[in-house]
Order: structure tokens, then C-alpha cells, then sequence
């Protein structure tokens, strides 16, 4: 019997500000560096350091319209008057060649992402789409996180912690839900829902 191929899969993180899913993300390109990293456009000027390509893609507003219209775009939101959204045809051109594919997005354009595959589910994304939410052990540490940044006033540590909460509720949209209470053992965990999903059979794969 000729063995199956790995599977490659799209794997989606979400969390809340403070999470760690930014440090979550590096280690697993670290251990897998052949992971194509899903880089998002924006309409907003390149932050210092910043660089086309690989931070972003830095769009004009007339042409970040032009690829949201024509389907070019997974997901776009606007976040303080600048549009935001994830090239498709990167993420399907790397799943073609076999490759996994690593998306960190927030839980309303995890949100919208299913809602496009909810009505192509057997297409290539629908085929190796997974998600993982990524959630503090407790209120008390994640305040405790944002505190220790010492890059916030109050303020805004208040404004991160009542947005954290309130994306916590969308916990249950998620396949899997992984507490990152410790890093190491958090880290283990995400790499075993990697690994595991890599021998998922999936119906219909070679449709």
C-alpha cells in the first residue's frame, strides 16, 4: 500500500494581548523553519524598521480595495482608520507545495476565515484548515503579564485586560484550546497539535 503523504496544514493561532502566542509562534519557526510564516497588508505607513515583505505588505488604500473585491484576500478589517487583511494566494501556493502554513490572526478575522470555508470545505484551505486558541491560566496572571511589559499606563492595561476577557468568549469557536501556564509545556502541547494533525486523514483530500 503507497503511504500517504503528510498532510499539510494551515494552522490559525489566536490569544489575547499577553498570551504569548507572538513567543509561541517564533519557537515553532524556530524547530520547523521550512513553516511559511502568512504575512499580512496593511494600508498604514511602515513603522520604523519595518520592511515591505516581511513585516507587511504596505498597500494604498485604492489598492487594498482593488484585492479585497477580487477575492485576493482571506480576511480585511479596519483598525483605526487603517485596513488590514491576509493574502490568499501565498497561503495556497505554499499548501500546494506541501509546505505548513502559520497564521497569527485575531478572533474576529479567525472568524471570518471560517466563515469562507464554511462554504468551500473541501478546498485546499477547508482541507487543512486548524485553529488553536491560546489563553492565560487566570485573570490575575494575565494582568501580571501586561503589567510586566512596562510599555502601558494603566489605562491602557485596563483597555488590553477588558479586550483580553472579552475575546476569551470566543473560546468554543476554536478546535483546540491550549492554557499556556508554562511555556515549556505550552510550546509541547502546540507542537503535538501540529504533529498529530500532520496524519490526520481527511475525507475527500484528493477530491
Amino acid at each position: 500500500m503507497k503511504p500517504q503523504p503528510k498532510r499539510a496544514v494551515l494552522l490559525l493561532l489566536s490569544a489575547p494581548s499577553g498570551g504569548g502566542k507572538t513567543t509561541l509562534c517564533c519557537r515553532l519557526r524556530e524547530e520547523f523553519p521550512d513553516i511559511f510564516y502568512s504575512i499580512s497588508c496593511t494600508t498604514r505607513r511602515p513603522r520604523q524598521g519595518e520592511v515591505d515583505g516581511r513585516d507587511y505588505f504596505f498597500l494604498d488604500m485604492e489598492e487594498f480595495r482593488r484585492r479585497a473585491d477580487r477575492g485576493a484576500l482571506l480576511e480585511s478589517a479596519l483598525v483605526h482608520d487603517y485596513a488590514y487583511g491576509t493574502p490568499r494566494a501565498p497561503v495556497e501556493e505554499a499548501l500546494r507545495a506541501g509546505r505548513d502554513v502559520l497564521m497569527d490572526i485575531d478572533v474576529q478575522g479567525a472568524a471570518r476565515i471560517r466563515d469562507l470555508l464554511r462554504r468551500e470545505p473541501q478546498s485546499l484551505l477547508g482541507r487543512s484548515y486548524v485553529d488553536v486558541f491560546i489563553m492565560p491560566p487566570d485573570e490575575a496572571t494575565l494582568r501580571r503579564r501586561l503589567e510586566g511589559r512596562a510599555q502601558d499606563d494603566a489605562a491602557t492595561i485596563e483597555r488590553r485586560l477588558h479586550n483580553a476577557l472579552e475575546e476569551m468568549r470566543w473560546l468554543d469557536q476554536y478546535q483546540y484550546a491550549l492554557v499556556n501556564d508554562n511555556l515549556e509545556a505550552a510550546y509541547d502541547r502546540l507542537r503535538a497539535i501540529l504533529l498529530a494533525e500532520h496524519c490526520r486523514v481527511i475525507a475527500g483530500r484528493n477530491a
